[in-house]
């Protein structure tokens, strides 16, 4: 089943017989949030090694079994999946077509619509599949206000619009610069506009999208901040460059359009998966940047950059953020040739 928005805060907190939950979408820190959420609210806590299993993308050929295994000290276990991807569809189904008691937590990142991992889930009256997009609007001012006040700080109006205006592009690093602006202000204080902008940074709230979106649109600074602070955050090279990888598979089916007719916004807002509406000028703006040839060689040198970061050794880290760069500063240097 497709979770209405309105029910997930009390399935988070007691997912019931539901036996397979997919978190996907864009906002990164908001899957991870709400997967430890349900892990929680299933064994109490992250770490029981008797009741918790966390799979790799390579390990899904597990699943089915993890599934069906009992905690050697009762209760309900957990198995969370992370990066998973259209080839966790078959495990899945095993899974649903079996009686395993555990509560298997896909991370998903960006699906789109007519994904099979989803189309499963969400056909299954046993199995949820939940959204997690970056907030905004009246969303993001409350979970904002929320945070402020559980903290036991206030903020005047001007410095909530500002924050509003800065933080949100990923749930985790809002908390974050939230939790640095609640320990500036202390506790009962009150935060104002020049509070805010002395504690909250221009880059706060960037997101592993946001490096992505700003590396083909040739913003350097923009590109290697954000992949700071994903990686701070636990951003895996290998699973960096696998999204990088998809950004530009998307970029080319959207050039490939353009090359057919469509304008570059045209092609941006038909892109698919669907471009967040607030990066639709930078994905419009790398297509026309990317040549059809450029798209391919960069895609080539992503492969080749996740099968390097492999090897026994390597500098994934260092690999991962050259490889990223170095699509930022080509993009720049055409932009500057344009």
């Amino acid at each position: 089943m497709k979770l209405d928005a309105r029910r997930v805060a009390g399935f988070l907190r007691d997912p019931g017989a539901c036996r397979v939950v997919l978190l996907y979408g864009d906002d990164t820190g908001l899957i991870r949030e709400r997967a430890e959420a349900l892990v929680r609210g299933v064994v109490g806590a992250l770490d029981d090694p008797f009741r918790v299993v966390e799979l790799a993308r390579e390990q899904i050929g597990q699943l089915a079994d993890e599934a069906c295994s009992l905690s050697l000290t009762g209760g309900r276990r957990v198995v969370r999946v992370r990066e998973a991807g259209e080839g966790a569809t078959e495990p899945v189904k095993s899974v649903l077509a079996g009686k395993g008691p555990a509560l298997v937590v896909l991370e998903g990142a960006a699906l789109a619509p007519r994904s099979r991992l989803r189309a499963l889930v969400e056909a299954a009256p046993d199995a949820a599949a939940i959204g997690c997009y970056p907030e905004e609007g009246r969303a993001l001012d409350e979970t904002i206000r929320a945070a402020l006040t559980e903290a036991g700080v206030t903020a005047e109006p001007e410095a909530l619009h500002w924050l509003a205006g800065r933080l949100g592009a990923d749930r985790a690093a809002t908390r974050q610069e939230l939790a640095k602006l609640a320990l500036y202000a202390g506790p009962g204080g009150r935060i104002d506009l020049a509070a805010a902008t002395a504690c909250v940074g221009d880059f706060a709230g960037l997101s592993l999208d946001d490096a992505l979106f700003a590396a083909t649109a040739g913003d350097v600074p923009t590109t290697d901040r954000a992949l700071e602070l994903a990686m701070a955050e636990g951003a895996a090279p290998v699973g960096v460059l696998r999204t990088a990888l998809g950004h530009m598979q998307r970029l080319h089916r959207a050039r490939l359009a353009m090359d057919s007719g469509l304008s570059p916004a045209e092609a941006a807002k038909a892109a698919r998966p669907p471009v967040f509406f607030r990066r639709v000028n930078a994905f419009a703006r790398a297509l026309t940047l990317w040549p059809v040839p450029a798209l391919l060689a960069a895609m080539t040198a992503l492969a080749e950059a996740e099968r390097a970061c492999k090897r026994t050794g390597a500098p994934d880290q260092t690999l991962c953020r050259h490889a990223i760069l170095t699509l930022a500063r080509r993009a720049a240097g055409r932009a500057r040739a344009a």
